[in-house]
């Protein structure tokens, strides 16, 4: 099976003003995503949330700099790492994935067999 990872781009600025009440929808939303992924017939490798841009340092043509590399509303938040037979299983999954402030990306990952 291929992987493919599920970028979640979202507008960050939309959790700084939501508080823990949005924070539990969030993270249950997410919960719900995990314990999906099976039954579409994938598999769930792995994941994490980013820190919020702010916190983001960026390196181009050696030079460090702080923040992330693009002035843009919507930023990566988070990702997946899933397994899955095709890119149209890959998608279904996708399609489940919370991204209340955004949406999502899904990328394959190279194999260097």
């Amino acid at each position: 099976m291929a992987q493919y990872l599920i970028l979640i781009h979202e507008d960050e600025t939309a959790y700084a003003t939501g508080g823990e009440e949005l924070y539990r929808e969030v993270m249950a939303a997410h919960d719900e995503f995990a314990a999906a992924v099976p039954q579409h017939g994938g598999k769930l490798l792995g994941g994490a949330a980013l820190q919020p841009t702010t916190t983001a340092t960026s390196v181009r043509g050696g030079e460090v700099t702080d923040g992330p590399f693009a002035e843009t509303k919507e930023a990566l938040g988070g990702y997946y790492l899933v397994e899955a037979p095709d890119l149209d299983t890959a998608l279904a999954v996708a399609k489940l994935c919370p991204a209340r402030f955004g949406g999502v990306e899904v990328r394959p990952v190279m194999s260097f067999d």
